[in-house]
């Protein structure tokens, strides 16, 4: 069995992949992604958001998010969760992402 944390952090990785088509960030850094969790037998949960509900990019981010994960070497499937609780905000990206937006914190 793979460790955990190891299949989490290339799964993360691999998230990074996925780009917010409006945003131009990944989904990683721009804190879309609030959990990823190894179940039994390497099923891999991931919790994720979108910047509003309603917004017209769902499907293709739960989907990329989906794709990349099952990417992952070790990965025998991915559920991927939405929810919006708590809903997203500016808060929730990298400092990184905020510079590079211009948004203050």
């Amino acid at each position: 069995m793979t460790d955990d944390s190891d299949l989490v952090e290339r799964v993360r990785t691999a998230l990074r992949t996925v780009i917010d088509p409006e945003i131009g960030l990944d989904i990683v850094e721009i804190g879309l992604v609030y959990d990823i969790a190894v179940e039994e037998e390497d099923v891999v949960r991931i919790s994720m958001t979108t910047t509003t509900m309603g917004c017209p990019a769902t499907s293709y981010l739960r989907d990329g998010a989906g794709e990349a994960a099952q990417s992952v070497a070790g990965v025998h499937a991915v559920d991927v969760q939405l929810t919006y609780d708590p809903p997203w905000t500016p808060d929730m990206m990298s400092a990184d992402a905020r510079n590079y937006l211009g948004v203050g914190r």
